[in-house]
């Protein structure tokens, strides 16, 4: 089988099995992202017989890596890391290497539990506070979390800390190996664009890169982004981490991940 590393040179290509091939059952989901050469992400892994994907041959990229909680108040806090806890045995089962986050739970609009029509400075000093428990955690039990950012505009409309901007402002202040960002540049390109030295600034702290393209969340090469570019770019850089395709297909779902391999291919 070809892999999606002697395709693509230096970067791992992970696609979300959340989001492609939709008609088929979640096993047979993950199968055809193994059979194209691709690692896999899930979501919400409450959702899933774990036990069935673990013996699915499978290799996970990332997962959701909490249930519910936020991070910016007392109670939310203690939840986060209430279910962060309960998520890392799943993700040791998975042999899945990171844990994503976000500022608050998500609903399944992907609408924000706890809205925030603004940010206070008290909350900036709690999110801080709650990373680096989460940190503790990822370090005691030797996984990854890394911190997504969102957009406002679109799709999460008043999540907090949700700009590129903020995670890497989190995550730089904690600044240790088992709390990383996951950089997701559809959501960056929505809400501050400048995505090639927005990378540049993120690097040190990146634990992996996700893509889709803007307008409509779709493959790389349907829309705005000039994908290859910023590959190029990366390359530069020196990034030799996952890209995964967080997307929905415009159409046919081989042809989705074909485009995005293509993107990658440096």
């Amino acid at each position: 089988m070809t892999t999606a590393l002697e395709t693509s040179g230096p970067f791992t290509l992970a696609v979300c099995a959340e989001m492609v091939f939709r008609s088929l059952p979640i096993l047979d989901r993950l199968k055809r992202i193994t059979e194209l050469g691709f690692v896999a992400e899930i979501w919400d892994w409450t959702k899933h017989d774990i036990a069935a994907l673990a013996k699915s041959g499978t290799s996970f990229s990332s997962m959701t890596g909490y249930v519910t909680g936020t991070l910016a108040d007392d109670a939310g806090a203690d939840e986060l890391i209430r279910t962060a806890k309960l998520s890392i045995p799943v993700a040791k089962e998975l042999n899945c290497p990171r844990l994503n986050l976000h500022g608050t739970g998500l609903d399944g609009q992907g609408l924000p539990i706890v809205k925030s029509e603004v940010v206070t400075g008290a909350m900036w000093l709690k999110a801080r506070d709650t990373l680096k428990r989460i940190a503790d955690l990822g370090e005691q039990e030797g996984v990854t979390f890394v911190l997504e950012n969102l957009n406002e505009a679109v799709d999460h409309p008043k999540t907090p800390f949700a700009r590129a901007a903020d995670t890497i402002a989190l995550v730089s202040s904690i600044n240790r190996p088992s709390l990383k960002l996951n950089l997701d540049l559809y959501h960056a390109q929505i809400g501050e664009g400048n995505l090639i030295e927005l990378c540049r600034l993120a690097l040190p702290h990146i634990g992996e890169i996700q893509v889709a393209d803007v307008p409509g969340r779709t493959e790389p090469g349907t829309g705005e982004i000039n994908y290859p570019a910023i590959a190029r770019a990366l390359d530069a850089m020196g990034y030799r981490g996952v890209i995964g395709m967080e997307a929905w297909p415009s159409g046919d779902d081989e042809l989705a991940l074909s485009r995005f391999r293509q993107a990658f291919t440096v």
